[in-house]
């Protein structure tokens, strides 16, 4: 019984994930964005319970990652080809494919590496490129041009890269000083032309703060 609880928080993320999609067909763009959010909420929630129950199984890890690829890899591409995508003809279905596609393998690779790779995380966590994706719908700002194809593009090759993104355990990848003080800065400067963008500055801080990390690392390596 103690693992119902971990595995319908589960469930609910699945379930906020088709509610956006459905909210998607809609038109209701905000709202289907901010289920995507609150599915970040539920799927936060059910490791927890899990840890707190002491019910971690593989049924449940196997769940989440099928759950995670709805929610924050096939919604969030949904919904960015609804709003912007769709305006881009054949471009358009490739970037959509292409954000759910990388999503999966971000997953898989995850699962696959849980035994390996250990205090951070390899590539963009899916709910946060999702997050950000759904997020920037929320700002209701249409980009000129190519801007947001390049955007998501972007975001699907960052699940699948190598750069680390620290797990915030306490152990593992080094926050460093300076990536940390520019990415602040960035953040604050998009708050002050966007005042409604503190959900977006969040997400994609923690995606720009990844890669500034990571280019700092390489450089303090090479001068070791």
């Amino acid at each position: 019984m103690r693992s119902l609880i971990p595995n319908m928080l589960t469930s609910l993320n699945l379930v906020l994930g088709m509610i956006s999609i459905i909210l998607t067909f809609n038109g209701e763009f905000v709202k289907a964005a901010l289920f995507i959010v609150a599915a970040m909420i539920a799927d936060g929630l059910d490791g927890r319970a899990a840890r707190y129950f002491k019910v971690s199984s593989d049924f449940g890890k196997e769940l989440d990652s099928l759950c995670d690829l709805v929610s924050f890899g096939v919604a969030p591409a949904i919904l960015s080809y609804a709003y912007i995508l769709k305006d881009f003809d054949m471009l358009g279905y490739v970037a959509t494919a292409l954000f759910a596609t990388c999503g999966a393998l971000r997953l898989a690779r995850f699962n696959v590496n849980t035994g390996v790779v250990k205090g951070y995380f390899m590539g963009l966590p899916i709910p946060a490129a999702g997050c950000v994706m759904a997020t920037f719908v929320m700002l209701g700002h249409k980009p000129p041009g190519f801007w947001f194809l390049i955007m998501i593009t972007i975001f699907a090759y960052l699940m699948v890269s190598s750069i680390r993104y620290p797990d915030f355990k306490g152990k593992g990848e080094k926050i460093r000083i300076i990536p940390a003080i520019i990415t602040i800065g960035i953040g604050i400067y998009i708050l002050f032309v966007a005042n409604s963008a503190l959900l977006f500055v969040i997400f994609f801080s923690y995606a720009l703060f990844g890669i500034l990390n990571t280019i700092f690392a390489l450089f303090s390596s090479e001068s070791k």
